[in-house]
């Protein structure tokens, strides 16, 4: 036989089938997916959660779709398991990357704020419970007294593990389990899960006046239609908001559909939570950093599998995995905490509404002071709008009075001006309560010495440790560096010399004690109250009139109730219009707009008196004579003409790292190719206001566009030519809310 006949016996030989392939996104700062193969006999779908090598080490990631084809066969990574969690579900999945696109983050960054959990895609716990077996004849004669009351705390009930039926009987644990061996007892695995218990929509809610029950009407016709719309609910401080879109709640209930809530302040809303007990039967689910783990898995489980009804939340309630979300609300829309700088700059009221127009649900942005971006999207037709122009019960709202202190000043080294102290003497006479609202924490904001002129300073930012002397240390507000308080001056040497400049809340109350002795007062800040619990009770006990005096910083300016507060006095008015802020003016109002608004909301008239060196000012021109719509109109008008939000684009650069050089050659680079078109200015880079945060140096670019550009192609095409030292950092802030 010949060659070429041996070759023709052999076989051909079979290509192995091509391996499926799918993208997995991790929860890590990373540019895109990578891809995987997935194992024969594995079921993977998109959304899955899933086990994935990466280097030595083995993470967790989402499926995100089909492979790319561009890895090489050979080189692909098999997925290790699949998890036992419900998939992320496509508009989740959609919502993380239009984030991304958005904020220009990676996004593996924005997917790890819709991992929170972790654990809880792991397989529930199971735990062993028992309940009664038909017994046989021969041990039906064995029924002890102590045997037949384990058998009588089952009729009827639920079976239950050994230790709770044990404890119900009145019996050792021994007895439950030689019951269950001689078959008197049947063992159940059962999942461990946290009951959450449902509101009820239909539950009676308070008797509407005729103005709110329109505007509730409107808002449960937009949840009942089960499509998206954004609605402002616009109402002055004590209108009824919160009862108003309560409705639109119940009515989301009713529906079979969840909601979500984000507030401000979240770990200070006691009153609120209260109130949506009273209107449901029981309260919502909650989310926030205050969270035990524990709590956050079975919580954010709950929600997944539908469970949950309501949720209460800070920002980051935003990426929670509902399961048939059909109802979106921001209370206090206007509110600067809902934006995040650190990580993912972004906002989550304007977020909020993405996620709403992806899932299909209407959303309902509600505030008393509605940002200028809402009354710009409104304007436009973007948005509707409710309105609530009066308060429930018919109350007016307090009086408002600009005290200028140029010609009223305080007594030389105090802070309270003449017409305040004498408001507050009739105040406690009267029995009345009083506000002191001052937006600065401590003691006093910055200590120097007498001897050589210098301050105290954080080592590790561009700030004055701030003294709060009631704990009797200097803190950095801005890195959370603390020290005891110095008696010798670092930079002369001189002892004893250091002096308190300016007033904090603390300065304040001890002012205030001294003018009011009797008075019994209390500090509302985050320094005195540092737990949910000890805000609670600080509210009760200003509810139930057992302060006479309350100061406070922004934290009592938010939502609450006091029925016999009458008097609020802000004693640095001017304090938020100093430092160039694109919108100094328009969150000073609505700040001193809100505390105003926590004055009179009972039966008896409330006034409020501002301290201001600058009476003149268009923001306490508005706030005396009431005309919030006037100023509003200036503002925009202002913004207008010079091309600023909400009619113009900004975006932030800011480049940081410990060694400044190194910095500013990256900045130098940046600068170099800078886009320049019609219509884009860019600014920088600049010496950052804070130029040392943390021990990184910060330098800073705005870019500045015109409404009609895109920010985010023209940052993409400009930083991808950049290449960064490991040591530096570049973050990109697309609508900045901060300039420091």
């Amino acid at each position: 036989m010949g060659a070429e006949s041996v070759e023709k016996s052999v076989p051909p030989t079979l290509l192995p089938a091509a391996k499926l392939t799918v993208k997995v996104l991790l929860p890590l700062p990373l540019g895109d997916a990578y891809d995987y193969s997935v194992p024969e006999g594995l079921q993977v779908a998109p959304g899955a959660f899933v086990v994935v090598p990466l280097g030595k080490r083995e993470t967790l990631g989402v499926v995100w779709g089909e492979g790319s084809g561009e890895v090489p066969e050979a080189k692909l990574r098999d997925i290790i398991d699949v998890l036992p969690a419900l998939p992320m579900a496509e508009a989740l999945r959609r919502f993380v990357d239009w984030v991304s696109a958005y904020t220009l983050a990676p996004p593996g960054a924005v997917l790890r704020m819709a991992m929170s959990s972790p654990s809880a895609l792991e397989a529930p716990k199971t735990e062993v419970v028992y309940r009664a077996a038909a017994p046989s004849d021969d041990t039906a004669l064995k029924l002890t007294a102590a045997r037949r009351r384990v058998l009588a705390a089952l009729v009827d009930g639920p079976a239950m593990p050994v230790a709770e039926l044990a404890h119900i009987a009145g019996v050792g644990a021994s007895v439950v389990k030689t019951m269950a061996s001689v078959g008197l007892l049947e063992p159940v695995e059962r999942t461990v899960r946290r009951s959450f218990p449902l509101p009820d929509g239909a539950h009676e809610g308070p008797v509407l006046s005729e103005a709110q029950k329109s505007v509730a009407d409107a808002m449960v016709a937009k949840v009942e239609a089960k499509v998206f719309s954004a609605t402002l609910l616009d109402g002055v401080p004590g209108a009824g908001k919160t009862e108003v879109y309560f409705e639109a709640i119940a009515a989301a209930l009713k529906a079979d559909r969840q909601v979500l809530v984000l507030l401000p302040e979240i770990a200070l809303t006691s009153q609120w939570l209260k109130r949506f007990e009273d209107r449901f039967g029981c309260a919502p689910a909650a989310w926030h950093s205050g969270l035990t783990s524990l709590e956050r898995r079975e919580t954010w489980r709950g929600i997944a599998e539908g469970r949950v009804g309501v949720v209460v939340g800070a920002r980051s309630a935003l990426f929670l995995p509902f399961a048939r979300l059909g109802l979106l609300v921001i209370d206090e829309e206007h509110d600067g905490s809902f934006k995040q700088d650190d990580g993912v700059a972004y906002n989550a009221r304007d977020m909020a509404v993405v996620r709403a127009r992806l899932v299909g649900a209407p959303i309902v942005l509600a505030s008393a002071t509605p940002s200028l971006e809402s009354v710009t999207n409104v304007t436009a037709g973007r948005y509707g709008a409710l309105h609530l122009p009066g308060r429930h019960g018919g109350q007016t709202l307090a009086k408002l009075q600009a005290v200028d202190l140029r010609r009223q000043a305080p007594p030389r080294g105090k802070w309270l001006s003449p017409p305040v102290a004498e408001a507050m003497k009739q105040t406690l006479a009267a029995g009345e309560q009083t506000l002191l609202f001052l937006n600065r924490r401590g003691y006093a904001p910055m200590t120097l010495c007498r001897a050589c002129g210098s301050g105290i300073e954080c080592p590790q930012c561009s700030a004055w440790l701030v003294e709060h002397r009631f704990r009797r240390v200097l803190v950095c507000h801005h890195c959370g560096y603390s020290e005891p308080p110095a008696q010798t001056c670092k930079k002369c040497g001189a002892v004893d010399q250091f002096v308190a400049c300016g007033p904090g809340v603390e300065r304040l109350a001890e002012e205030a004690l001294e003018l009011f002795p009797e008075a019994r007062l209390e500090l509302f800040t985050s320094d005195s109250l540092m737990s949910r619990t000890e805000a609670a009770a600080a509210v009760e006990r200003m509810i139930d009139g057992k302060i006479d005096i309350l100061i406070g910083t922004q934290m009592a300016a938010k939502g609450h109730h006091f029925p016999g507060l009458t008097l609020v006095a802000v004693v640095d008015a001017d304090l938020g219009l100093n430092g160039g802020d694109l919108r100094a003016a328009e969150r000073t109002f609505q700040m001193l707009y809100q505390v105003a608004g926590r004055a009179g909301r009972e039966d008896r008239p409330g006034r409020a008196l501002i301290q201001t060196l600058q009476p003149e000012h268009p923001v306490m021109q508005a706030l005396v004579s009431g005309d919030r719509d006037r100023f509003v109109a200036a503002e925009l008008a202002d913004r207008e003409l010079a091309g600023m939000p909400p009619y113009g684009r900004l975006a932030s650069l800011i480049i940081s790292g410990p060694d400044p050089a190194a910095v500013d050659n990256v900045c130098a680079a940046i600068a170099r190719r800078a886009p320049s078109r019609e219509g884009v200015t860019v600014l920088g880079p600049s010496v950052a206001p804070m130029a040392l945060l943390r021990g990184r140096h910060r330098r800073r670019f705005l870019l500045k566009t015109s409404r009609d550009i895109a920010v985010q192609p023209l940052l993409y095409d400009w930083l991808k030519q950049i290449g960064l030292p490991n040591s530096v950092r570049l973050q990109v802030d697309v609508d900045p809310y901060s300039f420091l």
